[in-house]
């Protein structure tokens, strides 16, 4: 009767090492993830802090250069970043006080310039007859055009052209259009000076879009 009993009483430490095992692999499995998703963090956002880095040297370098440009000792030219693309040359400053935004105008838009500063993408040089279309991407509260839509109608963007000319633009119209909406890139200002700011609503998947005239 005992050997009976006893093969019917299973090992207790026999049967609880597999799920020893189980939980030992999801632990495991669990940190090195964990691992993996702060290493990817933190690259991101050193990524993040060396184009911030960068943009932020291209307008100390406009500044300085249109500060000393009427200098004899002074030659002005237009400003190179130490990057590889040679398009990449600062062409204006985009400065709006109530959101506390200053950039650059990067010459032309492409990905890799996006992600530096807000771009040239459609339109006349700053400052000249026409519609000035600037790219910017929406890095929320980490600059760039992040904080866009809390502009309204009445506040001013002012912008700087290659020879440190401030102009200021009122904002006339803000809105929201689909991705293959390209309205807003439209020249016809009647030999007026405009300004167009588009981003991107990262959850709508829309543009904001700020429009403003200059104000005379």
């Amino acid at each position: 009767m005992n050997q009976i009993l006893g093969n019917q009483i299973p090992n207790s430490s026999t049967s609880f090492l597999p799920i020893v095992k189980k939980f030992k692999f999801i632990f495991w499995i669990s940190f090195f993830i964990i691992i993996f998703c702060l290493i990817f963090y933190f690259f991101l956002q050193y990524n993040a802090w060396q184009k911030e880095k960068l943009s932020q040297n291209l307008t100390s370098s406009f500044q300085i250069r249109n500060l000393y440009a009427d200098s004899n000792s002074y030659h002005a030219e237009k400003t190179l970043a130490s990057f590889e693309n040679k398009e990449l040359f600062v062409i204006g400053l985009l400065k709006i006080d109530k959101i506390d935004l200053l950039y650059p105008i990067l010459s032309t838009t492409t990905d890799e310039l996006l992600k530096i500063s807000p771009c040239r993408f459609y339109g006349p040089m700053p400052n000249e007859v026409g519609n000035l279309c600037i790219a910017g991407h929406n890095y929320a509260n980490q600059k760039h055009f992040g904080k866009l839509s809390v502009l309204s109608s009445g506040d001013t963007i002012q912008i700087y052209d290659l020879n440190s000319t401030p102009v200021d633009y009122i904002i006339y119209k803000t809105s929201e259009v689909t991705a293959n909406d390209t309205s807003c890139l439209n020249q016809n200002t009647n030999g007026a000076r405009e300004v167009t700011l588009i981003t991107c609503n990262t959850i709508k998947g829309t543009r904001v879009v700020i429009k403003a005239k200059e104000n005379r």
